[in-house]
């Protein structure tokens, strides 16, 4: 029923976003970016430059798992009631504490630098405008108290992937407390690089350039344990690769007062270090005594790990396969969410990879997600407008959310549950 004094129906983001694409269609104006996903990610892939394209679009082997992801949505059909009234709707979650406008969150995607300039920047000021919750990825292009000081009071979590020195994580996860985290999220699938195809076809991968790397650059810790030469490892590179890669090495030298040695110093510091691959159980003991925010692990996609995620104390889970970047031929993540959903008990659970659609938010949910994390098709907006493209994305995502919902006769997206959908 409407909610104000004077009985008319406050605005819901599904019409407003109709009827600002409408009206201003109107006049002549188009939308910045594709509302179409399939459009969205064809025009980005064009705009983007080959190795940037083959890093933010591409998967890992074969990319079965990408393609099992959007199957997975395609065989659930949502089963809408009639004759309610559905002229307000409550999209609105709470995760620990913290109540979001929409079920939504923008995931954690490194090197944003390769899709636009202003990069981590850029997409958070869009969060902040459309009041979405921002997941700083570790691997980023921006410092998180640059993104921090854009943001406001707008949700900002942190990806921590662990690194081999314990005193770079603590120092990681103390600035994030310092500038506004509300959660550290843990990225389980990537203790190694996946098998990449499309970059290995470039021979591309863009840390070795000294990109996405904002978060060392910028941590006091990190950069006192960089030695002052770079190792000498017998390698020499060859051909047209070598004066690109010095002439990135240089540019992210000044942007960060460091000599071209010492940015390469770093580089090979950053390589030593980046992963650890003896991850454990345990560690998430000696996490929760880094730190008094809520854990959740990202990555975690099995029941069984679900339950020894509730024995461990943790706060949640995000049931990720990468996007499809690490496994090829694993089952996607909608199929295995229903069972992490019953392990997980009290414990909120989310979902990411596959995710392109309002339908898509809806259909998650109904299979028992409190919130989704969207990841490539605000980079391909990000790509194609900047900060701009980022907002009509997020508007195009929550606006067809809200009338699915309200399509579907249901007015509040907690209402969401596997009674809403047909599976085939």
């Amino acid at each position: 029923m409407p909610d104000r004094a004077d009985g008319a129906v406050p605005p819901q983001p599904g019409r407003l976003r109709q009827t600002e694409i409408y009206v201003t269609g109107a006049g002549g104006k188009r939308p910045l970016v594709p509302v179409a996903p399939d459009a969205l990610e064809r025009r980005a892939a064009r705009r983007m430059r080959r190795e940037a394209a083959a890093y933010i679009i591409g998967g890992a082997g074969s990319e079965h798992t990408m393609a099992a992801n959007r199957a997975a949505f395609e065989r659930r059909h949502l089963s809408p009631h009639v004759l309610n009234d559905v002229s307000v709707r409550d999209l609105s979650v709470e995760l620990f504490g913290r109540t979001h406008r929409a079920p939504v969150l923008l995931a954690p995607i490194g090197v944003l630098e390769m899709a636009h300039p202003l990069a981590d920047r850029a997409v958070a000021r869009a969060a902040a405008r459309e009041g979405i919750g921002y997941v700083y990825s570790n691997q980023a292009s921006v410092a998180m108290e640059d993104c921090a000081a854009e943001m406001g009071d707008t949700p900002r979590w942190f990806q921590l992937y662990w690194s081999s020195d314990d005193e770079v994580v603590r120092s990681l996860v103390s600035r994030a407390e310092s500038c506004g985290c509300e959660a550290i999220v843990v990225t389980l699938d990537t203790t190694l690089l996946g098998w990449r195809p499309r970059d290995l076809d470039l021979a591309y991968l863009p840390f070795l350039r000294g990109l996405g790397l904002a978060q060392y650059l910028s941590d006091p810790v990190f950069r006192s344990k960089v030695p002052p030469t770079p190792p000498e490892t017998g390698f020499r590179p060859r051909g047209a690769g070598i004066l690109s890669t010095a002439l990135s090495l240089r540019r992210k030298g000044r942007e960060h007062g460091l000599t071209m040695q010492q940015m390469r110093s770093t580089v090979a510091h950053f390589t030593a270090t980046y992963s650890r691959p003896d991850l454990n159980w345990s560690d998430i003991a000696r996490l929760r005594d880094m730190t008094k925010l809520p854990i959740l692990l990202k990555g975690l996609r099995r029941a069984d790990d679900a339950a020894l995620a509730v024995k461990h104390g943790v706060d949640g889970i995000i049931v990720s396969n990468h996007g499809g970047r690490q496994v090829d031929g694993e089952a996607a993540t909608l199929d295995m969410l229903p069972a992490v959903v019953e392990a997980a008990g009290a414990m909120p659970v989310l979902l990411d990879s596959g995710v392109r659609s309002g339908a898509d938010v809806a259909k998650a949910l109904a299979l028992g997600a409190r919130a989704v994390l969207l990841g490539r098709p605000y980079v391909y907006g990000l790509a194609l407008a900047g900060e701009g493209g980022v907002c009509e994305v997020i508007r195009n995502i929550v606006a067809e959310f809200d009338l699915t919902l309200a399509l579907c006769g249901l007015t509040r997206a907690a209402d969401l549950d596997r009674r809403c959908l047909i599976e085939t």
